[in-house]
């Protein structure tokens, strides 16, 4: 049994989109195998963005954050879901992990600029939709926001291994297909990955 923190990250609560589905979908299968998952609507949480590097290293999380950062802890696996826009994350969710993955809790400072992860032992998957083709994000783009996002942040605080799943062309595809996203994150929460 796997304990898990699901993040769904999609900015717009006005209408579902293919991120909720794919959430609920993980879900469905998480709890068929009997893992424990604590969900976070990130577009549901209220929180400032940091403007300053004394805030970033001396302010305190904001109270709303406070239960994503105690589930983080509590998790074995992370599990991201969002859109991707302008070639990375939304600001939603790069604002979120700013505030959440602070020193004293995901690292520490060593001396000589040195740093210690916190959070070793943990890993991720990080799902994303996108309107062009997945493997031309991959190939051509070199999923450069990703990278980003796995080297700069994840594996930074210790968080590995962290593995990808992309949904290309995520408005012409057909319902066979969206089925088929549908039934693949199913068998991701089943596996607790």
């Amino acid at each position: 049994m796997t304990r898990i923190a699901l993040f769904q990250g999609h900015p717009d609560r006005s209408e579902p989109h293919l991120c909720h589905g794919l959430a609920e979908a993980y879900m469905k299968g998480a709890a068929e195998a009997g893992h424990e998952l604590r969900l976070f609507e990130l577009a549901a949480i209220d929180f400032p963005l940091l403007r300053s590097q004394q805030e970033f290293e001396h302010g305190s999380v904001p109270p709303s954050l406070r239960e994503a950062q105690e589930a983080i802890l509590w998790a074995g696996h992370l599990v991201f879901i969002f859109p991707l826009w302008l070639g990375t994350m939304p600001a939603l969710v790069k604002g979120f992990l700013e505030q959440v993955f602070r020193p004293g809790f995901s690292f520490d400072y060593g001396g000589g600029g040195a740093t210690r992860s916190r959070l070793s032992g943990r890993s991720a998957r990080l799902v994303v939709t996108m309107g062009m083709p997945a493997m031309l994000y991959r190939w051509y783009f070199r999923a450069h926001g990703l990278r980003g996002m796995e080297r700069n942040i994840f594996r930074f605080v210790g968080i590995k291994p962290v593995h990808e799943t992309l949904f290309g062309l995520v408005d012409s595809v057909s319902d066979a297909t969206r089925e088929g996203w549908l039934r693949k994150m199913r068998s991701l929460g089943r596996k607790g990955c």
